[in-house]
């Protein structure tokens, strides 16, 4: 199994730090949230009982993004989620939620598939560069849930550079020739 594959492990220890088994290193709540975002799963146990408590620290996240202002669940969601654990939906809740997400996911993909078959322009040169940018950008929207993953929320990209490497530079200066020699096109077009 791919080490990609496999969850981020992080400890959790008896001082409540965070410890990244794969980075020996101490890690933040963001941190985890940033695994997350770029298509990582990760598991977090307690070092001491073994107690799984990802749950507890994903809530965690979602509670402070929530609490700054970055609001992305609805009252009236919030309130569903509130009375569906004191009635008969709570057995149906997590696979409908499950489901909801997996479609949601689904629909970007295949919004960014009829991008290329409903766009004309999908045959010029520099187009792949410029559907890139949009890609990027979704995701970014997104928090990652875009195009990029899967349904089961792997990496569609497993074998690209991981971010902060000089091939980004490199693909970068390439996307930045890419959109540069199209515009000209574009131009010439124009006149």
């Amino acid at each position: 199994m791919a080490e990609k594959d496999k969850p981020l492990l992080i400890k959790r220890y008896a001082s409540r730090r965070l410890y990244n088994t794969e980075t020996s290193d101490y890690v933040t709540l963001e941190d985890i949230a940033s695994f997350i975002r770029e298509g990582r799963e990760v598991q977090i146990v307690d070092l001491k009982t073994g107690d799984d408590l990802t749950r507890q620290y994903l809530l965690q996240i979602i509670a402070e993004h929530e609490s700054r202002g970055e609001n992305m669940l609805p009252i009236s969601v919030l309130n569903d989620i509130v009375r569906s654990y004191t009635d008969r939906a709570t057995s149906m809740m997590p696979q409908f939620l499950q489901s909801s997400f997996d479609m949601f996911r689904e629909g970007q993909s295949k919004m960014m598939e009829n991008m290329d078959a409903m766009n004309p322009m999908a045959k010029m040169p520099g187009f792949d560069a410029v559907k890139a940018q949009q890609e990027a950008f979704i995701k970014a929207m997104t928090g990652g849930m875009a195009a990029g993953t899967t349904p089961s929320g792997e990496s569609e990209q497993a074998n690209a550079p991981e971010q902060g490497t000089e091939d980004d530079g490199e693909e970068l200066d390439e996307i930045k020739a890419e959109l540069a020699a199209l515009q000209a096109k574009l131009s010439k077009m124009g006149k």
